[in-house]
């Protein structure tokens, strides 16, 4: 320990733990307020401008399209074009496909193809995400509402629902961004959502069932056991012309799907394969007339563009609170997918996206879709993977693909009569395929097993349960799991690296060596009334097995206790009554209580409970370096005064 006496020694004393300065009420609620609901600071763009260059600024945080359209060039617009029409070629039959997946209408899976792109160019920041339907949130729908309304006897009071529920998730996620409320979407953690994706893809993937097997009646329940028991029910009905159809374009799809993969310069072989599956399939239907041996085709779609549905939102009793149910839930899972897309591809292109711009965005882009015949929509991460690999600029793809669709809106609609529903099927199942991440549920076992099992909780819900049941299950872990860490914080013993006057967790470093005389814990966490008692009981067993060990050992008594609070970012009250009925416990067994680090909100609240007088100022330290030079100073001198006592006595 000479490091340490030295740099004790040296210094004229120890440097002091200044208390800061007071500060209002007002000031510090303000600043706390700013950093919980304002982190990027949205106003730092209106700094220093004046008069119409304010309001211009105004309207390009609200509208980004006013800040990169007048420096758009052609060069951007001809990359922008082939991302928007090899997107289209993916959107169109998705599009038909998700919506039978939330049991609409295929007309409205294009219908929402078409003008929620066109707001998202508009008001939304990313440059490579592409708007459209996405499976899970149609399941949603489906399930949610299918409960309550059934889509074949009742479709009319259905599809108002649908709309209904796609306003409210709109006004949800709109409310979110205005008040800067995203932090909410942020309980969905990266285990929460691997798990719950994978799960819902799972679901999707057995719901397909259906068209592969070519069934006219099926279970309206989600769980895994309700969807077996309807397949094998009717094992009769099974139609084979249906099966082998679906299993061929299956196996097409997947096989494009790998071939993109293995060489990502062809992603436009599976960008296109869905498409091309469609055209496919609808030619070999209209050729053999398989429409009359049992292979179910899509039928009639209506010419045009999207009607007006305004009158069709429904807000009267009993139904209102499915929709706004359904509306919230599907809501927050579309922001959670569209904002973890829209942030992945920007920090491949370093560029940043603002999360509560981009929920303005999404909600807008629902409320205006609800007003015209669509339902719910965000940015799906396979059609933004396909823009970002079409080599798109800016949002401008968005605008090409809503032409696109809306040409074929207006002319091609009719060529669709002769799908198939088995090839929707195929296209959703090989779809859904990629949302099974098991490399990503591997790499969570091997990192942390909590949160594994988060992800287990999540996937088992949705399988065994429904959607909803394995979204609250692992919502629910995850906030136990924070509730725990800050009930249970730990606390760790810290040791001397020899040679220095560093001090590190005997636990990780073995070669760390405890100082004689002195105890040192570090408190890893906040200290507040939800932990308090536990750190109060938790420090006095250390001390307890500290002191039971030296008296096994013959050792050196303990004299100081000293704790590194420099991971103890905040306090409350009865953290202060902790650290001051810790004080009284330790002067009762003749130890001294030594506090290292302290922050500047620790400091303020001791001296202003007068917690501080008690322990003394001059036992609080910087560093725990200095802590540990200073007690060993003060039983270097004790040493000193008890020998010279001793000679004394001896004379």
């Amino acid at each position: 320990m000479g490091n340490a006496d030295l740099a004790f020694t040296d210094m004229e004393g120890p440097r002091r733990v200044p208390i800061p300065p007071a500060r209002p009420f007002l000031d510090t609620f303000q600043a706390n307020l700013k950093e919980t609901f304002f982190p990027d600071d949205p106003f730092r763009q209106f700094k220093n401008e004046r008069g119409s260059r304010k309001v211009l600024s105004a309207f390009q945080y609200f509208l980004p399209v006013l800040e990169w359209a007048p420096k758009y060039t052609f060069n951007l617009f001809k990359s922008d074009l082939i991302a928007g029409i090899t997107i289209a070629s993916l959107a169109i039959p998705q599009g038909i496909s998700y919506a039978k997946l939330a049991n609409l209408p295929p007309i409205l899976g294009l219908y929402s193809s078409f003008v929620p792109p066109l707001v998202y160019a508009m008001m939304g920041s990313s440059k490579d995400l592409a708007v459209g339907t996405v499976a899970v949130p149609s399941l949603l729908i489906a399930s949610m509402l299918g409960k309550e309304v059934s889509a074949a006897e009742n479709p009319s009071l259905y599809l108002k629902l649908a709309f209904t529920a796609t306003f409210f998730a709109g006004v949800f996620e709109s409310a979110l961004g205005l008040l800067r409320l995203g932090f909410i979407v942020d309980f969905l953690s990266h285990a929460t959502i691997v798990g719950f994706m994978a799960g819902a893809a799972t679901v999707v993937c057995l719901q397909q069932l259906k068209g592969i097997l070519g069934l006219q009646h099926f279970t309206t329940s989600t769980d895994l056991i309700s969807v077996m028991e309807s397949v094998f029910t009717q094992t009769h009905q099974w139609r084979w012309e249906s099966v082998v159809l679906g299993s061929c374009f299956l196996f097409f799809l997947l096989l494009t799907r790998y071939l993109s993969k293995r060489n990502p310069k062809f992603f436009w072989v599976s960008a296109a394969a869905p498409l091309t599956s469609v055209v496919l399939a609808s030619l070999l239907v209209y050729l053999t007339h398989a429409e009359n041996h049992g292979v179910q085709v899509i039928g009639y779609l209506k010419k045009g563009i999207n009607p007006p549905s305004v009158t069709s939102l429904d807000f009267s009793p009993p139904y209102i609170m499915v929709a706004l149910k359904a509306g919230i839930i599907t809501g927050v899972i579309a922001l959670a997918e569209g904002i973890a897309v829209g942030r992945s591809f920007a920090m491949f292109k370093n560029y940043h996206i603002d999360g509560n711009k981009e929920m303005i965005a999404f909600g807008m882009m629902n409320i205006v879709g609800s007003l015209t015949s669509c339902y719910l929509t965000t940015g799906p991460f396979s059609r933004s993977a396909v823009n970002y690999n079409a080599g798109c600029k800016t949002a401008m793809s968005n605008v090409v693909m809503a032409i696109a669709v809306m040409i074929t809106l207006l002319f091609l609609t009719p060529l669709f009569h002769y799908t198939p529903l088995v090839v929707l099927s195929a296209i959703i199942m090989s779809a859904m395929l990629g949302l099974i991440d098991y490399e990503a549920a591997i790499h969570l076992w091997h990192v942390d097993k909590i949160d594994f099992c988060v992800c287990l909780g999540a996937y088992f819900g949705v399988v065994f349960g429904s959607v909803e049941i394995g979204l609250i299950v692992a919502v629910a872990i995850s906030i136990l799991r924070v509730l725990l860490f800050v009930a249970r914080p730990r606390t760790t013993v810290l040791g001397n690296i020899p040679n220095s006057m560093i001090y590190r967790r005997v636990d990780q470093y073995p070669i760390a060596q405890s100082i004689p005389g002195i105890f040192i814990l570090h408190i890893d966490a906040p200290i507040y009334f939800a932990n308090a008692s536990y750190l109060r009981e938790r420090i006095s067993r250390w001390i307890d097995d500290e002191e039971e060990a030296l008296k096994t050992k013959g050792r050196t008594s303990l004299q100081y206790v000293i704790l590194d609070l420099g991971a103890v970012g905040s306090i409350d009250t009865s953290g202060i009554s902790m650290l001051e009925d810790l004080k009284k416990s330790l002067d009762r067994r003749s130890l001294q209580l030594v506090l290292a680090n302290p922050g500047s909100e620790i400091m303020k609240k001791l001296d202003n409970s007068k917690v501080l007088e008690g322990i003394g100022h001059e036992w609080i330290f910087l560093t725990v370096a200095e802590a540990v030079s200073a007690c060993n100073f003060m039983l270097h001198t004790q040493k000193q005064a008890d020998s010279t006592g001793t000679r004394d006595n001896l004379v």
